[in-house]
């Protein structure tokens, strides 16, 4: 008779071992694997860890007295060269100045009235920019002349005018830079004549 209460108690499952700690462990073991895969995965992506870092290749700010690795011929250190001693007030970063060879001389919008101006550009940034403004400058100088033909003749006369125009222009510039190069850099322009006919 022990035999058959035995049995009875198998069936009601009182003295079954229970599979708990078993299907945990199991789930554990498996949620590692499913996690350390998508890790795995994510580190081969370069999602993560220590994927090739890449350098950045944009032009960087100067400041005054750092030598501009990219400095243009001339502008670097020479028996004759003059060392240039910068203030202790104003802008942290020294600035380069890119002088146009040739004036700009357009007709202006809706007028019969011609401009004719001498510019530069300004940036704070290495020689990079520089050498670019000289390497693109005919595709530079067709968007400058674009900005100017498009400029009203009243904007040329006031203060306001005039500092909206530089800064299209500046902005034009840039434009033709990141589309040449990636990266734009000038930060300003400056007229160095400029004559309304």
């Amino acid at each position: 008779m022990a035999k058959g209460k035995d049995k009875d108690k198998a069936k009601d499952g009182e003295d079954k071992p229970k599979g708990g700690a078993l299907k945990m462990l199991i789930f554990a073991i498996v949620l590692l694997a499913v996690g350390a895969g998508g890790a795995y995965g994510a580190f081969a992506a370069g999602l993560i860890g220590g994927g090739e870092v890449k350098e950045d290749n944009k032009p960087k700010l100067v400041r005054k007295g750092e030598e501009d690795p990219y400095a243009p011929a001339g502008e670097g250190k020479g028996d004759e060269q003059v060392s240039i001693v910068h203030g202790e007030g104003g802008s942290e970063f020294r600035t380069a100045y890119y002088t146009f060879a040739e004036p700009f001389t357009s007709n202006l919008s809706d007028s019969p009235a011609l401009i004719q101006v001498d510019l530069a550009a300004s940036t704070q940034r290495d020689g990079r920019v520089l050498q670019w403004l000289s390497q693109h400058e005919l595709a530079v100088r067709s968007a400058i002349l674009t900005e100017l033909a498009n400029t009203p003749e009243a904007d040329i006369y006031s203060s306001d005018g005039k500092d909206r125009l530089k800064a299209s222009i500046t902005e034009a510039i840039n434009s033709v830079l990141t589309e040449k190069e990636g990266f734009g850099g000038v930060d300003d322009v400056h007229f160095k004549a400029l004559l309304v006919q």
